[in-house]
């Protein structure tokens, strides 16, 4: 959200910005859901919607970066590695998962 408030008022920014929040907020909403969920199943895909989210966020982070949209990249540098790494925590929880379905 910090990022977003240092982007310009341009129209491919406020694009990208607006997605970026959405995208970027929701894998925080979606895993609280999947905290409650009704069965294995469920959790599944509400971890898989997170995941997919997180993946729309790295993007958005690669465009604004490769834009720029920004002044310096050091921020978005540490946001992407910081999306890269609940990527792989999410793709780890969600392959235990499976694999816990299946025993």
């Amino acid at each position: 959200m910090e990022l977003m408030e240092t982007m310009p008022d341009t129209q491919i920014a406020n694009h990208i910005g607006g997605q970026m929040l959405r995208s970027g907020t929701s894998p925080a909403l979606n895993y609280g859901e999947a905290q409650s969920a009704e069965s294995r199943n469920d959790f599944i895909h509400k971890m898989k919607i997170c995941l997919k989210e997180l993946r729309e966020t790295n993007i958005s982070l690669k465009i604004i970066k490769r834009k720029p949209l920004v002044k310096t990249s050091e921020k978005v540098d540490l946001l992407l590695t910081e999306s890269n790494e609940l990527i792989s925590i999410f793709v780890k929880s969600i392959a235990t998962a499976e694999s816990n379905e299946q025993k």
